[in-house]
C-alpha cells in the first residue's frame, strides 16, 4: 500500500463533473495536489476504502479528507475562503427548468448512429447516457427535497434496453421536467436553508440546488458539444437562460481524458 505523506490528493473518475469542478477549484486557489484517477490508479479504490470513503470526487490530505461534491466543504477542509451560493433558489429553479427543456431538444437532435459512442475514459457510458443522466441529477434533488435521499446511485442509473433510443429519453427527461414544475409550484424561497439528505451528508437546499444547476448544465454543455462537433448546429443553443451565474468548471471536457473517442 502508497503511504500517504500528508500532501493533497485530488481522487477523481473520467465523466465526473464534480471531479473537475474540485480540481479546478483547487488550482485556482493556487495549490498543489496529486491527481488519482480511480479508474486507472492500481490501489486507488482500497485507498478511498481506508480512508473510509465510498465515492468520489474524495480531496485528501493524510488521514483527513473531505467528500468534494458541495464547493463549501471543500473550502472549509482547505482552509480557504467559502463561496456563498451566488443565485437565489427561485432562479436556480429557472436554470434547472431551462436545462430539462435544452436537453430535451438537443437529445431529438442527437443522429442515432453516435448514441451508443463511448466517452473517453468511460467504457460505461455512451453518448446517450448524457442526457439520462441530466434528468436523473434533477430527479435525485427532487427526491431529497420531498424528504427523500439524494444518493450516489442516482448518478449512476443508465437507461436499459429499448429505453436506450432517443424518444425514451426525451420521455423520461418530460417527466422529470413535469416533476420538478410541480415542485417549483409549491416551492416557498423561504426554505432554502432547509436541510437535504445527500451521500456527501446533510446539506442545506439551496446548496444542493446550486450544485444540481451547475452539475446539469456541465453535462448540457457536453452535449451540445457533441452535436456541434458532429456538424449538428443545435436548433437552441445554451445561452444565459441555462447557464448565467452558475459556478459552471473552466472546461467543457476534463483536459486529463479529453472528450470523446
Amino acid at each position: 500500500m502508497e503511504r500517504d505523506t500528508g500532501h493533497l490528493r485530488v481522487f477523481w473518475q473520467p465523466g465526473c463533473t464534480s471531479c473537475l469542478a474540485a480540481k479546478q477549484f483547487l488550482a485556482s486557489c493556487g495549490l498543489e495536489f496529486e491527481s488519482i484517477n480511480v479508474r486507472e490508479r492500481p490501489q486507488a479504490m482500497q485507498m478511498l476504502q481506508e480512508l473510509g470513503a465510498r465515492s468520489v470526487p474524495v480531496v485528501s490530505r493524510g488521514s483527513e479528507w473531505v467528500y468534494a461534491q458541495e464547493r463549501r466543504d471543500l473550502a472549509a477542509f482547505l482552509g480557504v475562503a467559502v463561496p456563498a451560493v451566488a443565485l437565489a433558489p427561485a432562479v436556480l429553479a429557472q436554470r434547472i427548468a431551462a436545462q430539462l427543456q435544452a436537453t430535451a431538444q438537443f437529445t431529438r437532435e442527437l443522429p442515432a448512429t453516435i448514441w451508443e459512442q463511448s466517452i473517453v475514459g468511460r467504457t460505461d457510458r455512451t453518448v446517450i447516457d448524457i442526457p439520462f443522466h441530466i434528468a436523473q441529477i434533477a430527479a435525485g434533488f427532487l427526491d431529497a427535497a420531498t424528504d427523500g435521499e439524494l444518493t450516489y446511485q442516482h448518478f449512476e442509473r443508465r437507461p436499459r434496453g429499448s429505453h436506450r433510443a432517443a424518444t425514451a429519453v426525451v420521455s423520461e427527461i418530460h417527466a422529470v421536467h413535469t416533476r420538478f414544475s410541480a415542485w417549483r409550484a409549491e416551492y416557498s424561497a423561504g426554505n432554502g436553508a432547509k436541510a437535504l439528505r445527500t451521500y456527501y451528508g446533510a446539506q442545506p437546499l439551496a446548496s444542493v440546488m446550486e450544485r444540481t444547476a451547475w452539475h446539469m448544465a456541465q453535462h448540457a454543455r457536453q452535449l451540445e458539444h457533441v452535436l456541434v462537433s458532429h456538424a449538428v448546429q443545435p436548433s437552441s443553443p445554451l445561452g444565459d437562460r441555462e447557464l448565467a451565474g452558475l459556478p459552471l468548471p473552466e472546461g467543457v471536457w476534463d483536459a486529463e481524458i479529453g472528450s470523446l473517442g
